[in-house]
């Protein structure tokens, strides 16, 4: 009888935390089909009058295509570049030793303690001076390696038997072709969790782009929204619109992609 109690607020406490979550999310939503006078009433309704216009209104009203092609095509070059250089690290850290191997390591981990803030002035400053600004590079070259993938993908490969590459090596394989034909296909979820965790990041992107881009031709999808917001005097129920439809893709992206990340959690230790 306990347990029985025990499990029912544990998942009283489940359900409230989900709303909790999707309440804004849900709000946003209906907010985006309501009249603009009905949306501006206080508490409105619990069943939304279905203006289905908004959306159509929204689209027309910002080169939405643009930006998502923009956002598409930087968000995927950056997880494809942090995937080919976390694999490589990865590989070199765990499974082959080197002088100093632990100490660059480290040097590597202690990246994570440098707020992204800081180095924003200096990084601005070197592609400016590159000729960078307001191009695709300047948005995908400072973000080509992730520290969080080297130390996700080293967990994976320190856990693989090391038999499987002394067998490689006794076959003629050379570090290569182990890298590309062993390693990766065992530590897919690995690479999957880190291509996600850099997908979204990139995606959701405001603060660099904003600083480094102007004008619509490079311009990514949260910055397009931030000027839909500050530039057309849009109305609310428009803004809500425009911020479902940008928030739909990567949303149904992340649950399809969310199995991969709970086994990698799960699968993942720490090892020296």
């Amino acid at each position: 009888m306990v347990e029985r109690r025990r499990q029912l607020w544990r998942h009283v406490g489940l359900i409230v935390g989900l709303a909790i979550l999707l309440f804004p999310l849900i709000w946003t939503l209906f907010s985006s089909l309501e009249s603009s006078s009905h949306a501006a009433s206080f508490p409105g309704s619990l069943i939304p009058q279905f203006h289905y216009q908004n959306y159509v209104h929204a689209w027309e009203a910002a080169p939405w295509g643009r930006y998502f092609f923009n956002t598409i095509l930087i968000a995927t070059l950056t997880t494809a570049l942090v995937l080919i250089t976390s694999l490589g690290a990865a590989y070199a850290f765990g499974m082959h030793e080197f002088p100093g191997k632990r100490v660059l390591f480290w040097l590597v981990l202690s990246v994570l303690m440098i707020p992204t803030e800081l180095n924003i002035i200096p990084q601005y400053l070197l592609f400016a001076d590159l000729h960078w600004l307001n191009t695709y590079q300047v948005q995908i070259i400072p973000w080509a390696a992730s520290t969080f993938g080297i130390f996700l993908i080293r967990q994976f490969v320190m856990s693989l038997p090391r038999d499987l590459f002394d067998a490689a090596r006794i076959d003629g394989a050379g570090e290569l072709a182990i890298l590309w034909h062993v390693v990766a296909p065992l530590v897919i979820p690995a690479l999957v969790t880190v291509g996600v965790y850099v997908f979204l990041g990139s995606y959701n992107a405001f603060l660099w782009p904003l600083i480094v881009t102007n004008g619509h031709a490079v311009r990514p999808i949260e910055v397009g929204l931030a000027s839909f917001r500050t530039g057309n005097n849009s109305e609310y129920t428009q803004l809500s619109a425009a911020a479902v439809f940008t928030t739909l893709p990567v949303l149904v992206f992340f649950l399809i992609a969310q199995r991969y990340i709970v086994e990698s959690i799960s699968r993942t230790g720490v090892r020296g």
